[in-house]
């Protein structure tokens, strides 16, 4: 029972994020329009992936508690050029993407790298929650992206618990899973209706 539990919090956790941020990106896509979408929350959130796909790599935990965070990666990389398009600045994605893609992080402690990802993450986080509450129009946002990234932190609390244990990734799940799921309430809070016309 508990190999097929963790089994499925595994493959279901890969499932869910391979789709993850396609809501979002086809959000995006129909609105024509990144509105809603805070660009720093979007830029922290992939400095935290990749941090923290590093920290999984160091300790050389088991492949499939974090293989889901390429997926992710390219998925906000892919966000990031469409909200750069829909801004008007397509050109001014190259230095971001370069930058983040060069970020140098051989200079922080690997003990440390863990506690650098948690913080990262969760000044995304806060930094799209700031832009919901001061805007107080969730735009393009997707509440279904925000409710899957809950599902995969849930998930990620009992794989955790299952294979390694490791209490700063627990806490990193606990803290994330309670912040999606104020960012997709705070989504859900400020969604616009738009009433048709007869």
């Amino acid at each position: 029972m508990r190999e097929q539990l963790l089994l499925f919090c595994n493959w279901s956790t890969l499932g869910v994020c391979a789709a993850l941020k396609l809501p979002q990106i086809s959000a995006v896509l129909a609105a024509r329009s990144a509105r809603g979408i805070s660009l720093p929350s979007l830029l922290l959130e992939l400095a935290g992936f990749l941090v923290f796909l590093r920290y999984q790599c160091y300790y050389e935990y088991p492949l499939l508690t974090y293989l889901e965070y390429p997926i992710l990666i390219a998925q906000d990389v892919l966000l990031l050029l469409c909200v750069f398009h829909f801004n008007g600045n397509v050109k001014g994605a190259a230095p971001y993407l370069a930058a983040r893609s060069m970020v140098e992080l051989k200079k922080i402690p690997n003990a440390r790298l863990h506690n650098l990802s948690t913080f990262i993450s969760t000044a995304s986080k806060f930094a799209q929650l700031q832009y919901l509450w001061k805007t107080r129009d969730s735009g393009a946002v997707s509440a279904l992206t925000w409710s899957l990234a809950s599902y995969t932190c849930a998930t990620r609390i009992i794989t955790t618990l299952m294979t390694t244990s490791d209490l700063t990734i627990l806490v990193r799940f606990v803290l994330m899973l309670a912040l999606n799921l104020w960012v997709t309430a705070t989504v859900l809070r400020y969604r616009k209706t738009v009433v048709k016309a007869e």
